[in-house]
């Protein structure tokens, strides 16, 4: 199979050639690792590559065959490395499949390596000192997003047609404006975090993926969501699969439109025209289209500090607990300056103060579900500006406490950290460009309503298509 033809398939259209027998797992594998060769040099995306395991039979299961990726964070893989992008966990090996990754082995999915991470996926950027950083296969310039950079860029270059994501506060919806993708951050719960955690950073942290297609995701998402034993809590099962809303009508939406961020910096010219041409789109479908200010539920400086206690007061006793298993020491020789600032912040938050991180977290869920009472979505850009030249984030960061990190992170990226506060579905989907580089738009839509988000991008798929517009560096022959 030729690199340009693999790259040119989702995993639907992959796993439908391999069921029909028209090429075979073999020979679609054989074609994912010549992508990696052809291409990761260039944008540092994927940490390690390895042999594919036992492949599962030709249309044995959905995605039967289909390589992919997972992020080196959020899913254990037994017997494979899983080192947080941190010198720290350097030489972790998981020792069983965590719930999630066994439901991408029942997807027929053939996991062929594990992708980039900010350390301890604590950055919107993919800028790790372990590894280095990922380049947008865009502009080899720009950053590609983070904290899932490492998959993002790897789909928007052909290496996979889907890769595992993570999301705390934009981590997928980041990843996917900056490469020119769509990606789905799911309602809290909808996705088991299992065995090992019941939620992750306070539940600020959810499971799924990165794709060039809308039928991707959903398709993955059907086979991924639903809980499993011992789970804290979880998202009502959805009444019809994703993959079926995606090919549905959304009728006509009410959509709220935040052009102007609660905090953080403001969308420049190019990216507020892109939301504008984005309001005229979805007029033309016939949804009723408001711009209007929205609450946010507490003010900006009490969301981000309420955002930096949860974080780091998780963070530090996770830390811990890798220092502990590797025998290292936490200090400057196994962790970046923000990071370990970040660890000290978290030890010094006091119960009473993350307990008034959890009423800031409240505050933000009721404000949200009043808005959805009135709109069925809130559109915004997913990010205020086109993505960024390397090394910005870390521009003077050394200087920097816990609280100012998590206070830069969401200055760069004010959108979409709320949906995680609040657990709410949210979407960004690549309906424009600025200055040759994507940028993407966030939906959110009420907590559990992923069914609105697929319908809506669904119809925007086919309104304005995306999969044509493809970044210079990416597979080919």
């Amino acid at each position: 199979m030729k690199i340009s033809e693999y790259a040119s398939c989702d995993a639907v259209a992959l796993a439908d050639l391999i069921a029909r027998g028209e090429v075979t797992a073999a020979e679609v594998a054989d074609a994912a690792a010549r992508a990696v060769e052809a291409v990761n040099p260039q944008i540092n995306a994927v940490v390690e590559t390895w042999p594919p395991e036992d492949t599962p039979a030709p249309g044995s299961a959905p995605l039967a065959g289909v390589p992919f990726l997972i992020k080196d964070l959020g899913v254990a893989m037994a017997g494979k490395r899983s080192e947080l992008g941190s010198r720290l966990a350097a030489g972790s090996v998981s020792p069983e499949d965590s719930y999630l990754m066994r439901r991408f082995r029942e997807a027929g999915l053939v996991t062929i390596g594990r992708t980039t991470t900010p350390e301890m996926a604590y950055s919107t950027t993919t800028e790790p000192e372990f590894y280095g950083a990922t380049r947008n296969p865009w502009s080899l310039d720009r950053s590609a997003g983070g904290s899932s950079g490492g998959s993002g860029a790897a789909v928007a270059a052909g290496i996979v047609p889907l890769a595992h994501a993570t999301d705390a506060a934009g981590s997928i919806r980041v990843p996917a404006s900056s490469n020119g993708l769509f990606g789905l951050k799911p309602t809290r719960g909808r996705v088991s975090q299992g065995p090992g955690a019941d939620e992750v950073f306070s539940g600020l942290a959810v499971q799924g993926s990165l794709s060039r297609t809308v039928r991707d995701s959903a398709v993955l998402l059907d086979l991924i969501e639903g809980p499993e034993p011992g789970d804290p809590y979880f998202a009502a099962r959805p009444d019809r699969p994703y993959a079926t809303e995606a090919q549905l009508p959304p009728g006509r939406l009410r959509i709220a439109v935040l052009r102007q961020p609660w905090g953080g910096r403001q969308p420049t010219a190019p990216v507020s025209a892109a939301l504008t041409e984005t309001m005229r789109l979805l007029d033309s479908l016939g949804h009723h289209v408001e711009e209007t200010p929205l609450g946010l539920g507490a003010s900006w400086e009490e969301f981000v500090l309420g955002n930096a206690r949860m974080w780091t007061a998780n963070l530090a006793p996770w830390i811990d607990s890798i220092a502990a298993a590797t025998g290292r020491p936490v200090d400057e020789t196994t962790l970046e300056p923000v990071t370990l600032a970040s660890y000290r912040y978290g030890h010094q938050v006091t119960a009473d103060e993350f307990v008034r991180a959890l009423t800031i977290r409240n505050q933000v869920s009721r404000t949200f579900a009043q808005h959805f009472a009135r709109y069925d979505l809130l559109l915004s850009p997913t990010l205020p500006e086109p993505p960024v030249p390397l090394g910005v984030y870390g521009e003077g960061a050394d200087q920097l406490d816990g609280l100012g990190w998590l206070a830069r992170l969401l200055d760069r990226s004010p959108y979409t950290a709320a949906a995680n506060v609040s657990g709410a579905p949210s979407m960004s989907v690549p309906l424009a460009e600025a200055e040759g580089l994507p940028v993407g738009m966030q939906f959110t839509a009420a907590f559990g309503r992923e069914d609105l988000l697929f319908r809506l991008a669904g119809q925007l798929e086919q309104a304005a298509p995306w999969t044509h517009r493809k970044p210079p560096i990416r597979a080919a022959e």
